[in-house]
């Protein structure tokens, strides 16, 4: 009777731990996603286990998730980094990223709604406020927020989590688009031939668009991994 009680007790902590565990990982993937922390950016277990209120173990093993994944990388035997992409990997994240949210884009585009099309103009407000203000850390929260409102439009979920998984990569990337990317606005103009291809219902000109963010955006990124080789 003691045993299966013990038993039990131990897979109900087993199930808890894991729970506890996915809930780290995906909060973690999803600020690294959102460009939260910056290339470089040191990940204690310790500052995420009290920054998310769990335990030791579940950030540990959320943490080495992420590692596995290319998300982020160790770099001594308790030291976890947000990666710097070096210059092959952010073109192939970037050569990806065109066509998967190209199509993403032009599949989804035809099912905007009215709705959908004020939310991504809301979102554009804020974006360009943040900008004005020089609060980049909350332009990009609302700029994932953007592009992903227009993706999930198309209903291929298999085709949206590989889109995800090579934000996670990129994430922490984007920081590097500032400031250059908010004084010359090209996310701005971007953003806004979008939403102008949705109320023409040109999904075309909406791919057209989206997919010149990117480019813009990988010109800048891809600059300042230059700059930093260049100082090495």
């Amino acid at each position: 009777m003691n045993g299966n009680t013990t038993g039990e007790e131990s897979s109900a902590s087993d199930l808890q731990s894991g729970r506890l565990s996915d809930f780290a990982y995906s909060s973690i993937k999803e600020q690294l996603t959102r460009g939260v922390y910056k290339p470089g950016h040191k990940l204690p277990i310790r500052t995420v286990a009290e920054m998310l209120n769990v335990g030791a173990t579940p950030a540990r093993e959320a943490i080495n998730r992420l590692v596995f994944e290319g998300a982020l990388v160790m770099v001594g035997p308790k030291t976890v980094i947000v990666p710097h992409l070096d210059l092959l990997a952010l073109y192939e994240v970037t050569q990806m990223r065109l066509a998967l949210e190209g199509l993403a884009t032009e599949k989804g585009a035809p099912c905007a709604t009215n709705e959908v099309i004020d939310k991504l103009l809301a979102l554009q407000e804020k974006i360009t406020l943040s900008l004005n203000e020089k609060r980049y850390a909350d332009a990009l929260h609302d700029n994932k927020e953007f592009h992903f409102t227009i993706y999930r439009l198309c209903e291929m979920p298999h085709l949206l989590s590989t889109i995800e998984a090579l934000w996670l990569r990129v994430g922490a990337s984007f920081h590097d688009l500032y400031p250059e990317f908010a004084e010359a606005k090209y996310g701005v103009h971007n953003h806004m031939a979008a939403i102008e291809g949705l109320v023409d219902k040109d999904p075309s000109a909406v791919r057209a668009a989206m997919e010149n963010d990117i480019r813009d955006g990988y010109r800048r990124m891809k600059k300042t991994a230059q700059e930093r080789l260049s100082r090495k």
